[in-house]
C-alpha cells in the first residue's frame, strides 16, 4: 500500500488466530474408583507448560502449547492429565525482532485460556474437583527459555 508520497507504507501488526485444535489429548484416573474417595489431604500437583512454534508458510505458523498435570498422592498417581494444544496464527507487519516473542508470548497466551478450560473439564468428568490451572507468565518463560539458549551456545563456543 503506497501513502501519499507515493512510497511504501509499512504494513500495520496483525495477529490473527485461524485454526485451534487438541494435537493429543489423555486423562488417566489409575486408580478409579478408589481414588475418587475423599482424602485427608490434597494431592500434590506438578504441572509443566511448553511452547514450541513451526513455520508453516510465509506468515502463517502452528503454535503448540503443551500442558501435562500429574496429580499424587505419595507414590501412587491420583490422575495425569496430558494436553498438546495447538494453534495456526498469521502474523503480518512486525518487525523481525519481535517475531519470536509474538509467537512464544502471545499466542501462548492466546491459546491458554481454552486450553485451561480443557484440563479442568477433563479432571472433573474424571471425578475430581476441576484443575484449575493458575495463569502462566509466558514472557519469562520466553526470557528464561532465551537465557537457557544463549548460556548453551557459550558453552558450545569455549567447547570448540
Amino acid at each position: 500500500m503506497a501513502n501519499e508520497n507515493g512510497t511504501q507504507a509499512p504494513e500495520s501488526p496483525s495477529l490473527n488466530i485461524l485454526a485451534q485444535y487438541i494435537k493429543d489429548f489423555s486423562f488417566e484416573n489409575p486408580g478409579a474408583p478408589r481414588s475418587l474417595q475423599s482424602r485427608d489431604k490434597a494431592p500434590d500437583i506438578n504441572i509443566n507448560v511448553n511452547v514450541n512454534a513451526n513455520p508453516l508458510s510465509g506468515s502463517d505458523f502452528d503454535v503448540i502449547l503443551s500442558l501435562t498435570a500429574e496429580a499424587r498422592d505419595g507414590d501412587k498417581v491420583v490422575f495425569n492429565c496430558e494436553l498438546v494444544y495447538g494453534g495456526v496464527f498469521r502474523i503480518t507487519g512486525f518487525p523481525q525482532e519481535h517475531l519470536l516473542p509474538v509467537l512464544f508470548i502471545e499466542c501462548p497466551r492466546l491459546l491458554f485460556p481454552f486450553a485451561r478450560q480443557i484440563v479442568a473439564d477433563a479432571t472433573r468428568n474424571g471425578g475430581f474437583p476441576p484443575l484449575m490451572i493458575d495463569p502462566i507468565d509466558f514472557a519469562r518463560m520466553f526470557q528464561q527459555r532465551m537465557a537457557e539458549e544463549q548460556a548453551r551456545q557459550q558453552v558450545q563456543a569455549t567447547t570448540n
